[in-house]
C-alpha cells in the first residue's frame, strides 16, 4: 500500500519544476509590503510578458545582479549605455521594449511612492479595505485571469506612464504579492496564508 500521509497538497502548477514548487511554498501569494519586492515583481510580471513563469524564476538571480537587485532609483538613471548592456546579457530576457519599459517604470514608481508616501500603500488601495481578496478557488481552472481590480489597476499604472501592465500582468501581480489569495482550497498554503496578519 502506497503511503499518503504527510504528502502536502498543492496548487497542480507547484508540483512542476523544484524551483516553482519552492516560489509555490515560500512566495506566491504573501502579502507584500515591501516596496522594492513589490517593484521586484512588477519588472518580472512584465518579463514574463509572452513567457512562463519558470522561465523568469530560472533568471531571477540573473535579473536581481544586471538591475542593482531592483533598485529603482538606479534603474531610473541607466543610459542609453546601459540598455546597450542589458541587450548583450544573457542572462536575462534581451527585449528592447521590456528594457526600456523596466527603465520608464522605475521612474513611474518613484512618482508614486512620492505621492502616496509608499508603492505597497498604493497597490493595496486597489483590494477592498487593503486585505487580501480570497475566492476559496476549488480548481484551478475556475481561477480569473482578470478582475475588476485588475482592469483598474492596470487603467491607472497606464495613466501614469507605466509599461507592460496590461489586466492579466496586473492580476499574476497581485496574486503573486498577495492581494489575492489564489491557492485552491485543498492547497496547504491557502489556510496558512489566510492566517497572515497584515502590518498596518
Amino acid at each position: 500500500m502506497k503511503q499518503t500521509e504527510g504528502v502536502r497538497k498543492r496548487c497542480g502548477w507547484g508540483n512542476i519544476d523544484p524551483l516553482l514548487l519552492a516560489y509555490h511554498d515560500t512566495e506566491w501569494g504573501v502579502p507584500v509590503q515591501d516596496d522594492n519586492l513589490l517593484f521586484e515583481f512588477l519588472v518580472l510580471e512584465g518579463a514574463q510578458a509572452g513567457l512562463s513563469w519558470l522561465t523568469i524564476l530560472r533568471k531571477r538571480e540573473n535579473y536581481r545582479k544586471a538591475l542593482d537587485r531592483f533598485d529603482p532609483r538606479k534603474i531610473a538613471n541607466f543610459d542609453d549605455l546601459k540598455v546597450k548592456e542589458l541587450l548583450e546579457n544573457q542572462g536575462i530576457i534581451r527585449n528592447k521594449l521590456k528594457i526600456l519599459a523596466t527603465i520608464q517604470n522605475a521612474k513611474s514608481f518613484l512618482k508614486v511612492k512620492d505621492e502616496y508616501g509608499s508603492f505597497h500603500k498604493y497597490v493595496w488601495s486597489f483590494v477592498p479595505d487593503g486585505k487580501p481578496i480570497t475566492k476559496g478557488w476549488r480548481s484551478l481552472s475556475r481561477v480569473p485571469v482578470t478582475t475588476r481590480e485588475s482592469d483598474a489597476m492596470s487603467k491607472d499604472l497606464i495613466q501614469r506612464g507605466f509599461k507592460f501592465v496590461g489586466p492579466t500582468i496586473c492580476y499574476s501581480f497581485m496574486q503573486a504579492t498577495g492581494l489575492v489569495n489564489d491557492h485552491t482550497v485543498n492547497c496547504f498554503r491557502f489556510s496558512e496564508i489566510q492566517g497572515i496578519t497584515l502590518k498596518d
